[in-house]
């Protein structure tokens, strides 16, 4: 191998890593910025409050056509925020994978 041929692949190396480090440093920028912190907040909450607000209707429903010693409210919203919260959790895993 010549020094020509030599030259033109350890620059073709050098040329490699660096495109590498700057598609690493744009994806940690993505995860990094602002607004992808507050897009994460507000899928957190909404995937924890809308199964809350839907379970506790149902609940209340229950409770207008029901009479007795349990309190369906309670019970479905206690049901809705632990749906609620293993569903958000799923999404952060999701999202925490695909760095």
């Amino acid at each position: 191998m010549n020094d020509t041929n030599k030259h033109e692949s350890d620059l073709g190396k050098e040329v490699g890593k660096k495109e590498s480090r700057k598609i690493q440093g744009r994806k940690n920028k993505k995860r990094e910025s602002v607004w992808f912190g507050l897009g994460m907040f507000g899928l957190v909450g909404w995937s924890v409050a809308i199964p809350t607000i839907i379970f506790t209707a149902i609940g209340v429903w229950l409770d207008s056509i029901t009479e007795g010693q349990i309190s369906w409210t309670i019970t479905f919203l206690f049901l809705g925020v632990i749906l609620g919260c293993l569903n958000a959790w799923r999404w952060v895993k999701k999202e925490s994978s695909n760095e």
